[in-house]
């Protein structure tokens, strides 16, 4: 078997080997960052840091820098605390004392409290008989204005019915100092010299309770109290001066026939008419001892009779034993 012939081919060049290059990795280039410029940065940050937290303390030292709170004055709340004041007084003129302490207490809750609404918070505690909360309001309004005459006077009345005279009488001379520097129409110096002269005889001090009823009695404005004129018949009495006194008792025994006639109820006509009885008692008693028996039974008659309009038995009877007695005397 013959073999194929073989095909001479023509010489090829080889082509040139290339090698392949390595792989260049790729990686994300990192920003270029100054070290110093960052540290710029946190320098300033912690300056500006420091002075804003030196203003913070500053500011709220000095009370500069507004903090919204709850209790932030607002028009709402001062007309909220007005409001709740007027019906709280207008419920302690009626008589609703529990009811004008709710509201009174409102308006001071709200923290916009004006001096007179602790004052008259006082006054319904005094009516209550809660006496410790009284004096709180009455020395919280004196602490928020201690020229307030109207605080002291009050505080000169809890003071009387605490017998703390002394305190009272203290008071009563703060409230007409301050009432001289800075006057208010709710007080008179007739009932300042008045309240006065009841301490100063409670105290003993004849003399001083003397001039006191003297100067309210002289005082213009306001109407005459016959417990003036009786008060100080008594004080005329303490001294000895049987004369004044038996005046003083006649006094306050006519400015009560004037009161009856514009008494507007029986019950006050009624209590009107029991002073104006011992009035005329005591008159007698001093007429007696001035050995003025006439008048004295013409005292004791006159007391008599109111007592019979009265229909007070028990003084009827009494009077007559009396007059019994001073006309055994004159036998």
């Amino acid at each position: 078997m013959k073999k194929a012939p073989v095909k001479k081919t023509k010489n090829l060049k080889k082509a040139p080997v290339v090698k392949a290059k390595p792989a260049v990795k790729v990686t994300k280039s990192k920003p270029c960052v100054n070290p110093w410029s960052l540290s710029i940065y946190v320098y300033w940050f912690i300056i500006l840091f420091f002075i804003a937290a030196t203003f913070y303390i500053l500011g709220r030292s000095h009370n500069a820098i507004y903090t919204p709170t709850n209790t932030d004055v607002t028009e709402e709340a001062l007309l909220q605390a007005s409001d709740y004041y007027e019906n709280g007084k207008t419920k302690l003129l009626a008589g609703n004392i529990d009811d004008a302490i709710v509201d009174l207490t409102t308006a001071i809750d709200s923290e916009n409290a004006s001096v007179d609404t602790y004052i008259l918070r006082g006054e319904a505690y005094m009516q209550a008989g809660d006496y410790r909360k009284a004096m709180d309001d009455f020395n919280t309004a004196l602490e928020q204005d201690s020229q307030n005459a109207v605080a002291y006077y009050d505080r000169a009345l809890l003071n009387t019915r605490l017998e703390d005279y002394n305190a009272a009488l203290n008071d009563i001379n703060n409230s007409m100092a301050s009432n001289a520097q800075k006057p208010t129409p709710i007080l008179q110096l007739r009932d300042l010299y008045a309240k006065r002269g009841q301490l100063n005889l409670w105290l003993k001090n004849w003399e001083g309770a003397i001039a006191d009823y003297t100067n309210s009695l002289a005082r213009p404005e306001g109407i005459v109290n016959p417990t003036v004129y009786a008060e100080r018949a008594e004080a005329y009495t303490a001294l000895g001066n049987y004369a004044e006194a038996i005046n003083d008792y006649s006094s306050a025994v006519r400015v009560i026939s004037e009161q009856i006639q514009g008494a507007t109820s029986m019950a006050e006509r009624e209590s009107l008419s029991t002073r104006a009885m011992t009035y005329f008692e005591k008159s007698a008693a001093l007429n007696v001892s001035l050995g003025h028996m006439d008048k004295a039974r013409a005292d004791l008659e006159s007391a008599r009779t109111i007592g019979a309009a009265l229909g007070d038995a028990e003084t009827v009877e009494r009077l007559d034993t009396l007059l019994a007695d001073l006309n055994t005397n004159l036998m």
